[in-house]
């Protein structure tokens, strides 16, 4: 018999997106472990924009240029 497989836990951090053209995202999802670095928020952009350019090529229409990102307000 298999030994029982461990699940693996992962933590995310939410963020608000804004778009160039005015539009908005909320709750978009980065990996907490991207962040542990002394550049704080900074690599959620670039995560953001490369599942931006996913969803783009997956739905055939590009996302704007992302004009700034801000943490989600906690939930509770």
């Amino acid at each position: 018999m298999a030994p029982p497989r461990r699940r693996i836990e992962t933590t995310f951090v939410a963020f608000d997106v804004t778009y160039i053209d005015g539009t908005r995202s909320s709750n978009r999802r980065v990996p907490a472990t991207a962040l542990t670095g002394l550049e704080g928020d900074e690599p959620a952009k670039a995560i953001i924009e490369a599942q931006d350019r996913e969803i783009g090529l997956a739905s055939g229409r590009p996302r704007p240029d992302i004009r700034g990102i801000a943490r989600s307000p906690a939930k509770g």
